[in-house]
């Protein structure tokens, strides 16, 4: 009997055929994800009816998503380390409260200071959900990693579709705070079901830091990955992270923006809809796509094809979106479409370039990238549509990911990092500090 094989009837005994089966505990997982799109997703359209809710300028409520995003982005370290060690149940029943609360309360506060506060509490509880449907899968599904983390992936990714039709609905109404309570609700009771439901496989844990060193001591110098304290001091690490940071701020831009942006040009509103539905499903669609072009011509080929695309899309969007309602749906899901890659390739480059044996915590230092390019997706980049048009701000995001797509033509041609070279003492390696 297999590993695997063994994982699975260990786990089907201990928790019954239906939470031990690998298949559902993806679904969960799957269905976890889709209930925090919204938050990304789904913003656009409350931007401009919560800066009249507020009485407030647009500017000023786009830096709320900003503060989403950073806090969703940079409290994945932390939560990924509770959920070693506390459980996946308890830190999604944190996070569907937080979730529940934060979400349904943006539409009930009457301040910026609460609009912040409690989109904040929604990130974080969006990042222990992010970073804990992620683990789900990948410890399900050790042999197929790449395929459930992507599905996993583009739950977020075009989880909102669904959603978008009736919020923008709700809107029209002209009560703000009507879809945000009614979806908050939902969503942090969906959550909080699926914590009860969510396991990890038998056997499944976290080494203790001793028998992760001894774990270590055991394996050759080349298997050996870069801690991070190792892996931020090399200079390939910072071009990755460049790269990663400039391809997302065109995408950032877009997913908040998408409203404002149609309106400015004039787009009626069924298609500013139907372009934030086309953005999700673009958006998710792609990591598939271009995660299986990657298996065929390889990663850095795939990225330099697809970033170089979102150049031209985004250059494109601000003459031609303005052009036909049909147009704007098309060069935004361009947009979108060239954009979600990012998520699928960089954590396997960062395993490329940087080993696996600290990918997670490594990821989530690369990851930081996002929550910096958020500063120009939200209220600066609002703030420097309406200093200079939407055309440089598009040309610039253009130019960003131009660079994406010329390094990951350099990136490669550049030889590996090696880490410090291990000593050994009585046959027990000694890393030197």
């Amino acid at each position: 009997m297999s590993d695997i094989d063994e994982i699975k009837t260990k786990s089907i005994n201990e928790y019954g055929p239906i939470l031990g089966n690998r298949w559902i505990q993806l679904v969960v997982a799957f269905v976890s994800m889709v209930m925090i799109a919204n938050l990304q997703y789904s913003w656009t359209l409350f931007s401009i009816p919560l800066s009249k809710h507020i009485g407030t300028s647009l500017v000023v409520i786009q830096y709320a998503f900003t503060i989403y995003i950073i806090m969703q982005t940079f409290s994945q370290p932390i939560a990924g380390y509770l959920l070693d060690r506390v459980g996946s149940n308890m830190m999604f029943i944190l996070a569907g409260i937080l979730v529940g609360i934060g979400w349904s309360m943006m539409g009930q506060t009457h301040s910026v200071t609460g609009i912040y506060f409690f989109y904040a509490l929604a990130g974080i509880g969006a990042g222990i959900v992010y970073g804990g449907s992620v683990s789900i899968a990948v410890r399900w599904f050790p042999d197929r990693r790449g395929l459930c983390s992507g599905l996993i992936v583009a739950g977020y990714g075009m989880g909102s579709m669904p959603f978008i039709p009736l919020i923008s609905r709700m809107l029209s109404k002209g009560n703000v705070s009507v879809p945000f309570i009614y979806t908050g609700i939902l969503q942090g009771i969906v959550i909080v079901i699926a914590a009860i439901l969510l396991r990890y496989p038998v056997g499944s844990k976290v080494i203790t830091k001793k028998e992760k060193k001894e774990a270590i001591a055991k394996l050759d110098q080349s298997e050996i990955g870069f801690k991070p304290s190792e892996m931020v001091r090399t200079p390939h690490f910072w071009l990755t992270w460049s790269m990663f940071f400039s391809i997302n701020v065109g995408g950032l831009i877009i997913t908040a923006n998408t409203t404002p942006f149609g309106k400015r040009m004039g787009i009626a509103a069924t298609y500013i809809t139907l372009a934030v539905t086309m953005n999700s499903f673009a958006n998710g669609t792609s990591r598939f796509f271009w995660g299986w072009i990657s298996d065929k011509i390889g990663r850095y080929k795939t990225m330099a094809i697809g970033f170089g695309l979102n150049a031209i899309f985004l250059f494109l969007l601000p003459i031609l979106g303005s052009k036909s309602n049909i147009l704007y749906v098309i060069c935004l899901a361009c947009v979108m479409f060239t954009f979600g890659e990012a998520f699928s390739l960089f954590p396997s480059v960062n395993a490329d370039m940087f080993g696996t044996t600290y990918s997670a915590a490594n990821y989530g230092i690369l990851n930081s990238a996002k929550g910096t390019a958020s500063l120009l997706g939200g209220g600066l980049g609002v703030f420097l549509a309406s200093s200079f048009g939407w055309n440089i701000v598009f040309s610039a995001a253009a130019i960003l990911s131009l660079y994406a797509s010329i390094m990951s033509i350099v990136l490669p041609k550049i030889p590996k990092p090696k880490r410090k070279e291990i000593i050994t003492n009585e046959n027990k390696p000694v890393t030197i500090s």
